[in-house]
């Protein structure tokens, strides 16, 4: 252990240990020492975290407009925005070598959380959500995992984030992660977007559902 003792020609009264962290790998205990008595009780992480962010002073500054949230996650810094339906360009790669179908497709509104620099994860939603409760569904895109994460490929995206989700869309989707995107078309995506290519309004009945919003925001669910 190193010793931090101050030299005795100082004479600075001697500084008392008050309190103690000890980590393992499963546990944190807190040791609090009071003269002769010490007090031992098992905490979590967030105790600690709280405590600590009550020194700090975090803020977001001027957030983008739609923004839906913004926290700061284990991966860093995200911000979700909030995209209304509208219709979107979209490029997919069907043959290997050949040049990508193009498509003018309707989109009902996304949900983007995005991180700077990374690929987004990207949700369906009939309405702007307004509560953590609200509904929210897989948007009916490829190269989304269940999960809603998208998977980059070679395209980079840009450390602005209120440009992410307009980025996403200029990136060549191709033919994976498809299943479960449409109920009308439930195994082939690609039908689904063939059949919207021109049109205006995106049919919300056909939307799959995904769960709720604090599913995604890292809300703690409320225990019966």
């Amino acid at each position: 252990m190193l010793d931090l003792a101050l030299p005795d020609s100082l004479e600075v009264p001697k500084d008392q240990l008050k309190l103690r962290l000890d980590f393992y790998e499963d546990t944190i205990l807190m040791h609090v020492f009071e003269g002769k008595v010490t007090k031992t009780d098992m905490i979590s992480a967030v105790d600690i975290a709280q405590a600590m962010v009550q020194e700090l002073s975090i803020s977001s500054g001027l957030l983008p407009e739609g923004a839906l949230w913004w926290r700061s996650a284990r991966e860093g810094w995200e911000t979700a925005l909030w995209r209304p339906p509208r219709v979107w360009k979209a490029a997919l790669m069907t043959e290997l070598l050949k040049p990508p179908q193009r498509f003018t497709l309707p989109m009902p509104g996304l949900i983007f959380v995005c991180r700077p620099g990374q690929p987004p994860y990207v949700y369906a939603a009939k309405k702007r959500p307004t509560k953590a409760t609200d509904k929210i569904y897989h948007a009916p895109l490829f190269n989304l995992f269940n999960d809603g994460r998208s998977c980059p490929g070679t395209h980079h995206y840009p450390l602005n984030v209120n440009q992410v989700p307009e980025s996403f869309f200029l990136s060549f989707f191709s033919m994976t992660s498809q299943a479960q995107r449409s109920r009308k078309y439930p195994d082939n995506l690609l039908k689904l977007w063939e059949e919207l290519d021109g049109q205006k309004k995106y049919p919300m009945s056909d939307l799959v559902d995904f769960g709720k919003l604090e599913d995604i925001m890292g809300v703690p669910k409320k225990t019966p």
